[in-house]
């Protein structure tokens, strides 16, 4: 058997779909989509130097990497490597040949603190760790029933407090820049991010296939944005909430589960089952929304850190 390492092919849909099928195995906890990975392939900002890779064996996929420097963070030097084997397919080196080839190419483009989410599980820790990554934040992926939970019931919104979804702001979507730009800041994270670009915030996500316009639920005070939750669906009855966010100026009135509650009550109306999403372990006020929503803990990550000398 042999295993070689090689960049997707995004005009392949075959090669595309065997990628997203090896990561919907791995990590079950994300939406994975074709046109989702293809996106990101195509349309993330030149200044990341994004691949993505595929690890094959006998010209079959059993491994994917995505890596690229987080060209939003302030603090230049940072690259990231997410490495996935399907798990029925480990222990033949494809891993440790993804992490090499991904680490060559972060170190060629100026690198010199990688990052890696890890399932917290004894052999993908120990993985890391013989690859010279130290363990540092954890998160949490979180799963609700969307059949059979109980929601909380919708409330008039207060009084000056409006809520709008993206697809009404389809003319012009600053407002929802503005506010992504104010929360990210604030994001529990190794690595700062700032939105300050809006046309790339446009491409990589406004126009993500993945972002459903009409479950994503902005709320607006006075007519300023305040609070969102981001919804993504796949086309399967799965939801994700991809960011929940409140300006700070807007805190502690209840925003962010009044947004949320909105999107989750559209989304099982319009035929969803399963609503995922993902917390910093770190992140008391999320995780404490969500255990309110019915949320479970299914699985969780753990970034690991790598200091290039």
């Amino acid at each position: 058997m042999t295993v070689i390492v090689r960049d997707l092919r995004p005009e392949d849909p075959a090669d595309v779909e065997n990628f997203t099928h090896a990561r919907q195995l791995a990590l079950p906890y994300v939406l994975w989509t074709a046109a989702g990975v293809l996106h990101r392939t195509l349309h993330t900002h030149p200044d990341a130097h994004y691949r993505s890779l595929v690890a094959e064996a006998d010209g079959e996929v059993i491994g994917t990497a995505q890596l690229g420097l987080a060209h939003d963070s302030p603090e230049a030097g940072h690259g990231y490597l997410n490495i996935y084997v399907r798990p029925d397919r480990t222990r033949r080196g494809a891993g440790a040949l993804l992490v090499r080839t991904a680490e060559d190419h972060l170190a060629a483009h100026g690198a010199t603190r990688l990052f890696s989410w890890v399932l917290d599980e004894p052999q993908n820790r120990a993985f890391a760790e013989r690859h010279g990554y130290r363990p540092s934040r954890s998160a949490h992926f979180l799963r609700l029933d969307l059949t059979n939970a109980t929601l909380p019931p919708l409330q008039p919104p207060p009084p000056g407090v409006e809520l709008r979804t993206a697809a009404d702001l389809a003319d012009d979507p600053r407002p929802f820049f503005e506010l992504d730009a104010a929360t990210i800041v604030d994001e529990p994270s190794d690595v700062d991010a700032e939105f300050t670009d809006y046309d790339t915030w446009i491409e990589e996500n406004w126009k993500h296939p993945l972002l459903d316009h009409a479950l994503t639920t902005i709320a607006f005070v006075d007519g300023r944005p305040a609070a969102f939750s981001a919804a993504h669906t796949d086309g399967t009855g799965r939801y994700a909430t991809a960011m929940t966010g409140t300006a700070r100026a807007f805190r502690g009135r209840g925003l962010a589960k009044l947004t949320k509650n909105d999107s989750l009550h559209r989304a099982r109306a319009a035929g969803h089952t399963e609503a995922l999403t993902g917390n910093d372990a770190g992140n008391e006020p999320m995780l404490a929304i969500n255990k309110w929503f019915g949320y479970e803990i299914r699985a969780t990550e753990v970034r690991h850190v790598r200091e290039l000398t």
